[in-house]
Formats: structure tokens, C-alpha cells, sequence
């Protein structure tokens, strides 16, 4: 597809990138010359430097022959305004990301009068996010699929599970329910495992399973399952208040640290269930006032990335909560990870991440049949998710006689409603949901490429 991207900040850089690597003729526009001359070196894409809401700009950068257009500059109503003119001009698909609570609240309105295709808000994202990490404490991070009938689930062995030193195929004997380890982080390796494969302290590793089937994995592995009762959040932000609001209907109690009177001020009067506290939130005696200790859900929400994880690591020291952090910069993720400070939280990462879902059911609706794709263990795995449109090569033949690729999995199958953790003998069918776990990133258009084409043959194994 033919795509225009306006802004080269790191949600668009992110997005050219990853849609050149798929494929996809990508221009950019941004009014810095020396980042739009970066991005063409850097990710094979054509630059065009200039305002996105220019109509003329957009003329040089094809909005004639476009599919579609991106707008995600750092402001609401020049992204906005880039979306009208493109539809006006070519008659593409837009999609704009906005982050302003007031227009938040009218998004419906907004997108139905100026025909948008669709509207990302990164704040709102990050706290739909992090409301579901608090729903399952003990995960890591959480992803779904089949519309939510099957979950992916990340989390750390720890010393004490009863996971450690089993070997996989002894698991599901140890849980007596379906759930399957498909993913091990070892070392800095991504590994895609076989039943041999024997689980150690510290490995990170990814379950897929039913949301009731992963809910019995881990009550069996003695670890909370149940959403916590109470949360505090360090910073009143725009996620904060989305957050807020999604734990108050969850019947979750909360309590925000804001150190801008102002703000709280504001956050009193919009969320009157909420109790906020005006004061530093690096105050460690304030954090101590204020329930630390008891608190069962700790969420650090500030402006810089370096202050959210010493919060966090000091929550660590303090209490049992489970901490998300939220960080802006990917530099720090290799670092943190040895940290074991809860679940991270990247909101543009997010934003790019809910964007390009998009573009593959665009995607889909031309010819290929992903309809889910996630980015996993820091980019160096892909969960995707394919819908069989037809029969073919690939169905009605047991798995264990497909020639299948090297370093992939497919490790489930929703059918009519049913989630299968696939064995051997199990085939795929026309109309089947099927998750498919591989390092071999950006290589998946279609189910089809699951297949060998010119490799050794080899059995599939769970």
C-alpha cells in the first residue's frame, strides 16, 4: 500500500519503519529537514519536508495514489486538519492520533464528521493497558487475541515456582489444564522451546491459554490471580486520569500523588471518587504516609523516565505491589529488565503498536490474512494471528505432517468459539483462528508462510 506518514517523532519514525520493512511504499513528511533526510537514509522511505496539513505538500508527497494517511505530529489540531485535507484531496483512509481529554470525549463526533477511519489516543491506550495488567497482577504483560478468547501471557519464573526445573512436557501433567509455554527468555535469548526444554529461575517466559484456563495456571503455580483492591499512582497526568477512571469502575480504590496544585485541583473535580494528594511523589516519607506499604497496585506515571524507575524500585524495597513504569525511551529496556520492576509501559509504543493492527486488517481486506500482530520480547518475537479464509495447502492435514518452518509455533487455535492448544494430530479448518509465535520477524504475510518452501522437512512438536 501507498501510505503518508505526517510526523517523524518517535510514534512515526517507528511506524515508517516498520511498514518499509513489510513492504509498503512509505512517505514522510515532517518540517525538520535533517530528520525527514535521516528517516529516507535510515528506513529506504521517500521524505518530503513541510507542513502536513499543507495541501500542496501533500500533493508532492502523493496523496493522489495514497491508501492512506497517518497524522501523528505533536499537536491534536494539526493532525486533525491533516486527516480533512487528505480526505478532501484524495479520498484515502486516515487515521489521526489525538491526545486531548476534551476532544477524547467527543471522539465519536469528531470521527464520524470528518470520516476518519480511526483515532489513537497514546494516554488512554497506555492506561487501557496498564488497567488490564492490574486485572492480572503476576503478569508481565498481557496480549489477546480471537477477541479476547485467547490470551498471551508473559511473566518471570521465580526461584520459588513450581516451574522451575520441569521440563514443558511435564507442565501440563503439573497443572492439569490447557495452557502452553511458547516463548523462553533466557540469557538475552529468545527462545522457542521444545517439550525438552527445561524451565530455570529467572526465565521469562509466555503461556497462551483461555482467560479461564490461564486464570487456573496460575492459581496452580501459587501466584495472584485476582485484580487488586487498591492502587497509587505517582503523577496526575493525562494517563493517570484515564486510568482513574477505568479503576473506579473497577471497583479498585485510588489514591494520586500530584506535586502541580493546579492540577489537582482539577483531577478533585474530575474525579471526586479519587483521592488525590498534592505533594512530590520522590518524597519517600510521603510515600510511607500514604500507604506504601499497603498498597497493592503502584503506578509511576511522572514526565521522566529515570524518575519512574527509582520509584519503582523503591516501591520494590517497600512493598508487594505490583509496579508498572512507564518510560518513554527504548534505551533503558535491556537495563530494567534487570531490575525485575514489574511490567513496563512505552505509550508510544503502544500508539504504534494499535496503529499498525490497522494497517494489516487494511491489509487484510486486499490479500493478506494477518489479523493480529504483536511485537514480543523487545521486538525479537512476533505473535500473529491469522484468520483461513478457504481451504488449502495448509488444512485438513495433521500438523505433525506439515513441513513447517524453523523457529515457529503455532500453539493455538479458536474454533467456533473453542480455544485448542494444537497437538500432532490436530488439523486447521477453513473459518479457524490460528496464533502463530516465531522469531522470524516481518517474514508472515500469510498462513501460508508458515510452511517450508525449499528447507528439510520436520515434524511439528509441541
Amino acid at each position: 500500500m501507498n501510505i503518508i506518514i505526517a510526523g517523524c517523532g518517535k510514534v512515526g519514525s517507528t511506524l515508517a519503519e516498520q511498514l518499509s520493512r513489510e513492504g509498503h511504499d512509505i512517505t514522510v513528511i515532517d518540517q525538520k529537514t535533517d530528520v525527514v533526510r535521516h528517516m529516507a537514509d535510515e528506513a529506504d522511505v521517500r521524505g518530503v519536508v513541510g507542513n502536513g496539513a499543507s495541501y500542496n505538500i501533500q500533493k508532492e508527497a502523493g496523496i493522489d495514489e495514497a491508501d492512506l494517511l497517518i497524522a501523528v505530529t505533536n499537536a491534536d489540531e494539526v493532525n486533525l486538519l491533516c486527516c480533512l485535507i487528505a480526505k478532501k484531496a484524495g479520498g484515502c483512509k486516515t487515521i489521526a492520533r489525538v491526545r486531548n481529554p476534551v476532544y477524547h470525549q467527543e471522539i465519536g463526533h469528531i470521527k464520524g464528521e470528518l470520516g476518519l477511519s480511526m483515532v489513537i489516543n497514546p494516554e488512554f491506550a497506555a492506561a487501557s493497558e496498564i488497567a488490564r495488567l492490574l486485572r492480572f497482577p503476576s503478569a508481565i504483560e498481557i496480549n489477546t487475541f480471537a477477541r479476547g478468547r485467547i490470551e498471551l501471557l508473559r511473566f518471570r519464573v521465580e526461584k520459588s515456582s513450581p516451574l522451575a526445573g520441569r521440563k514443558l512436557k511435564d507442565i501440563s501433567e503439573l497443572t492439569q489444564c490447557e495452557a502452553l509455554v511458547c516463548i523462553v527468555e533466557r540469557g538475552g535469548k529468545v527462545i522457542i522451546p521444545d517439550g525438552e526444554m527445561e524451565l530455570q529461575a529467572n526465565d521469562t517466559i509466555s503461556i497462551v491459554a483461555s482467560p479461564l484456563n490461564a486464570s487456573r495456571f496460575f492459581k496452580l503455580m501459587g501466584v495472584q490471580t485476582n485484580q487488586v483492591k487498591n492502587t497509587m499512582i505517582i503523577g496526575g497526568s493525562k494517563t493517570a486520569y484515564y486510568l482513574a477512571r477505568r479503576l473506579l469502575a473497577m471497583k479498585i480504590k485510588v489514591k494520586i500523588i500530584e506535586k502541580d496544585m493546579r492540577h489537582c485541583e482539577e483531577l478533585c473535580e474530575l474525579l471526586p471518587q479519587a483521592m488525590i494528594i498534592q505533594g512530590d511523589g520522590t518524597d519517600q516519607g510521603l510515600l510511607e504516609e500514604e500507604g506504601l506499604r499497603d498498597a497493592e497496585g503502584f503506578v509511576a506515571l511522572t514526565d521522566m523516565d529515570e524518575e519512574n524507575i527509582m520509584l519503582s524500585l523503591y516501591a520494590k524495597s517497600m512493598s508487594h505491589a505490583k509496579k508498572i513504569t512507564k518510560v518513554n525511551h527504548d534505551t533503558y529496556d535491556t537495563i530494567i529488565d534487570t531490575l525485575d520492576i514489574g511490567s513496563l509501559i512505552h505509550p508510544k509504543r503502544i500508539t504504534a503498536e494499535s496503529i499498525l493492527q490497522y494497517v494489516r486488517a487494511m491489509q487484510n481486506s486486499i490479500g493478506s490474512n494477518v489479523e493480529t500482530l504483536y511485537r514480543l520480547a523487545d521486538g525479537r518475537a512476533e505473535a500473529l494471528e491469522f484468520i483461513i479464509k478457504e481451504s488449502g495447502d495448509i488444512t485438513g492435514i495433521p500438523l505433525q505432517e506439515l513441513e513447517l518452518k524453523s523457529h515457529l509455533l503455532i500453539c493455538a487455535i479458536n474454533r467456533k468459539g473453542k480455544t485448542i492448544l494444537p497437538r500432532g494430530q490436530d488439523t486447521l479448518m477453513a473459518g479457524d483462528s490460528v496464533v502463530v509465535i516465531t522469531t522470524r520477524c516481518g517474514e508472515l504475510k500469510d498462513i501460508k508462510d508458515v510452511l517450508k518452501k525449499q528447507e528439510t522437512a520436520s515434524l511439528y512438536s509441541r
